[in-house]
């Protein structure tokens, strides 16, 4: 394990927290939080299958509506509602139900329809690929530099540990395009390009992925842009195409923004290969718990974010529905203050604009590592919520029903 420090551009020095951690507090803080993650799943149940099934349900019934709005686009006031409305069914879709759904959560059900194996999205990225690169490199060797091609996603320097190249002048304007196109990217994220450059990944083997990527895509283009666009008829092909067109532009500026906050903030630790060596479980559950960071907001906020606001807790517990993070803040929150560990945690505003600063910032050379938070202290008047952050997550099947019962 490494103990070097870091000096932050405040000039205090920083090391990674693993690094003061005794043996022993590993060892009890892998079993504390593995012993959570198990309290939760032995208690998942009916109420969590049908605020999924709900979900689903309701998406469907929102994307109908609009695509059947969206038949009469030639007129501004449909073209805004159907727009509006398919905006939103593809972010419930892509966030709260395609990651989520493709992560396993929800494999204990035990259906055929609602499995990780079985589910596809709404995305031009192959669902096998993503669950590669994401649930399996991201998620095991998170943030680590070198071998989670999450940090930067290859095209972007979003930490001082990474290598200057004269191509990072250019990030802050190709972040944009990764904005607005963030599905195409994350389809040719698996890819791998730096093992297609060193040779480590076979011609034949990229060539299969790129058809995959190609027969994924093409569906997406045939559905979106000539498919619903020809129901729109002659006179409103092409506001039907534009308003499809607007939604996924939505959708992924949305999904990027989310993803961003939760894995380039200042607060977000970066590990060197010799600190994620550290097979230890409580080494792991440190490296997830520093290695991102969550998002301040209300209850649709978070629904909107497929509760990737929570994105600490997912970190932790990837195959726990996500639903039950709001349940699980509190209780993370306590394993924090005990050891002396951060929470990360801020409003979007504050996090979003962290994220853009350092991409321009790290765009060019040099750069130094920006404070950290500190060890998490629970306000002196806690009532079960803290930091945005609601304590009971048990209501969430519910709000689904209401959700739907609101919905024509």
């Amino acid at each position: 394990m490494s103990t070097a420090t870091v000096e932050t551009t405040d000039g205090q020095t920083m090391e990674n927290p693993l690094n003061r951690l005794t043996d022993e507090e590993i060892e009890a803080i892998g079993e504390e939080f593995q012993a959570l993650h198990d309290e939760i799943f032995d208690d998942l149940g009916e109420r969590d299958a049908t605020y999924i099934r709900s979900i689903i349900q309701f998406h469907r019934r929102l994307a109908a509506l609009s695509r059947i709005v969206l038949m009469a686009s030639e007129y501004k006031p449909a073209w805004v509602l159907g727009t509006t409305g398919l905006s939103a069914a593809k972010i419930i879709e892509n966030m709260e139900i395609g990651h989520n759904v493709m992560h396993g959560q929800w494999d204990w059900m035990n259906d055929p329809y609602i499995h990780s194996s079985s589910w596809d999205w709404d995305t031009a990225s192959p669902a096998s690929a993503w669950k590669h690169s994401h649930n399996y490199v991201h998620h095991t060797f998170t943030n680590v530099v070198g071998k989670d091609k999450d940090v930067g996603y290859e095209i972007m320097r979003v930490d001082p540990s990474q290598k200057w190249y004269p191509h990072y002048l250019a990030q802050p304007f190709y972040n944009i395009l990764l904005m607005a196109f963030f599905e195409w990217g994350v389809a040719v994220h698996d890819l791998d390009f730096d093992a297609i450059k060193t040779g480590k990944k076979p011609k034949s083997q990229v060539m299969d992925e790129l058809k995959s990527i190609g027969r994924k895509g093409r569906r997406q283009i045939v559905k979106d842009y000539i498919a619903f666009p020809l129901l729109s008829g002659r006179k409103g092909f092409k506001s039907t195409l534009a308003a499809n067109f607007t939604a996924n532009i939505v959708r992924n500026v949305w999904s990027n923004a989310i993803i961003f906050c939760g894995h380039f903030p200042d607060q977000v630790y970066v590990f060197t290969a010799e600190e994620g060596e550290d097979d230890r479980k409580g080494a792991w559950y440190v490296r997830q718990l520093i290695g991102a960071a969550n998002i301040e907001g209300g209850s649709f906020f978070h629904f909107m974010s497929g509760n990737l606001s929570y994105q600490v807790e997912h970190h932790l517990y990837p195959d726990l529905p996500s639903s039950r993070y709001q349940e699980l803040a509190p209780r993370v929150k306590e394993i924090c203050e005990k050891y002396g560990l951060p929470y990360n945690t801020g409003p979007f505003s504050k996090q979003w604009g962290m994220v853009q600063r350092t991409i321009i910032r790290l765009a060019f050379p040099g750069g130094k590592v920006r404070p950290k938070a500190p060890a998490y202290k629970a306000p002196a008047s806690q009532n079960g919520s803290s930091n945005g952050h609601a304590g009971n997550g048990k209501v969430e099947g519910e709000q689904a029903e209401k959700i739907l019962a609101s919905f024509p």
